[in-house]
């Protein structure tokens, strides 16, 4: 009677693996086939200077259906939900895009399944993906116009998808601002690398960008000076603002896990019909005014998430212009100063309320300490909103955990990060 009930338990529990396996098998085919791209829109798409393109022309239809990111991120988020559902079977950290990758201890022979755990409005970015992977091994940045090969500069002007990882531990002050060519992943994972002390990083009329893992902090203004964008173009570049990273232009950017601070301008910039980008996981620290979200009325309908970042200690952020960006803001953390003078953590630059009140700008299950407050604006909850809402906004009482290790990560190899 034992032996037979021992048996019955061991065919229930192959029964359950085989279940687990097969639902787990068909969720990651969807979400695989969910996330593929058009390749002969992104692989015709060059690398220009500003002059070359117009300010909205190519990315006006970045994002060409709200609806249909909304209804294909609630499933990601469902299914990940399920999987944390089933106990040991996942690491469960309850934040979705880092439940994607984050389990699997050999994640660095894996780097690239990386570019298939994006949500929001930047989940298309596809990075280096498909492309060969480039190490970057000399820290140094002599010549911004002919830059040695082993160099980040060398790396990300390349005219081919690349994902570029790091050999060992480096800071790396720039000369002058590093221009980002198409299909690029900086990768930082496994070591600690610091951009910091000179100019920054600057996305302008290029797509399919993914930034991870950085330390970014002490940018100052740069330029007046001859910048090389691509192996066959560079070209005079005016005074840089110091921004962190500044985004111009471009479309499916993905910014996760990368801690920002201290820079002479905004910490993250997305200008000039910039669209379908996420901002995820970033921890924001000692700046005034974080980000600046939509820029004037000749660009305007932009779409961003911006994603369990944690801004603490004088933070404000910021949309700026007249532009009619939709925003998501959904499970930060927002510590405002404890100055009495500075407490405004949610800030609208140089605007109106006659003008800001109309933007469709929502926070949905963030946590505001030390007296921040956030003040939604648009169309009230319309379906207008409810169309690019594609989050499934978890409760305050979460932020917490799911932002306990937003920045940049200890990641050594071999382990869970």
């Amino acid at each position: 009677m034992a032996v037979s009930q021992r048996c019955l338990i061991s065919a229930c529990a192959l029964l359950i693996l085989w279940l687990f396996v097969s639902v787990k098998a068909s969720t990651e085919n969807h979400e695989l086939k969910s996330r593929s791209t058009k390749p002969e829109q992104l692989r015709n798409f060059n690398s220009s200077s500003m002059a070359d393109r117009s300010d909205d022309s190519w990315s006006e239809h970045a994002v060409h259906d709200p609806e249909e990111v909304a209804s294909m991120v609630d499933m990601t988020i469902r299914n990940s939900t399920e999987r944390r559902n089933l106990g040991f079977f996942s690491c469960g950290t309850g934040n979705p895009i880092d439940d994607c990758w984050r389990c699997d201890r050999n994640w660095q022979f894996h780097r690239k399944r990386l570019a298939n755990c994006g949500i929001g409005f930047g989940r298309n970015a596809v990075g280096g993906r498909d492309g060969k992977y480039y190490v970057v091994s000399d820290p140094s940045d002599d010549d911004a116009v002919n830059p040695r090969p082993g160099t980040l500069r060398h790396a990300v002007i390349q005219d081919r998808p690349l994902w570029i990882v790091f050999k060992r531990d480096m800071v790396i002050t720039l000369k002058e601002e590093l221009i980002m060519n198409s299909f690029k992943t900086i990768d930082a994972r496994g070591t600690n690398v610091h951009i910091a002390n000179g100019a920054c990083i600057t996305i302008q009329f290029v797509t399919n960008i993914i930034i991870h893992g950085l330390h970014i902090h002490d940018c100052k203004p740069t330029g007046n000076a001859m910048v090389r964008s691509s192996p066959s173009h560079y070209g005079w570049r005016t005074m840089a603002d110091g921004d962190g990273i500044s985004i111009f232009g471009s479309s499916h950017v993905w910014i996760d896990h990368n801690s920002l601070s201290n820079c002479a301008d905004g910490l993250i910039d997305a200008i000039m019909g910039s669209t379908a980008i996420t901002i995820s996981n970033n921890f924001f620290t000692h700046h005034n005014e974080v980000m600046l979200l939509g820029h004037s009325d000749s660009c305007r309908h932009g779409y961003f998430h911006v994603v369990n970042n944690d801004y603490t200690h004088w933070e404000m952020y910021a949309i700026g212009g007249s532009a009619e960006p939709t925003i998501n803001s959904q499970g930060n953390r927002y510590l405002a100063p404890t100055n009495p003078f500075a407490k405004e953590v949610t800030k609208r630059v140089d605007t109106t309320d006659g003008v800001w009140k109309h933007w469709n700008w929502r926070s949905e299950g963030d946590l505001m300490l030390n007296g921040a407050y956030f003040t939604a604006s648009g169309a009230g909850a319309a379906a207008s909103y409810a169309r690019a809402s594609s989050l499934g906004a978890k409760s305050s009482s979460m932020v917490g955990t799911l932002t306990s290790t937003a920045g940049a990560l200890f990641c050594r190899r071999g382990r869970q990060c």
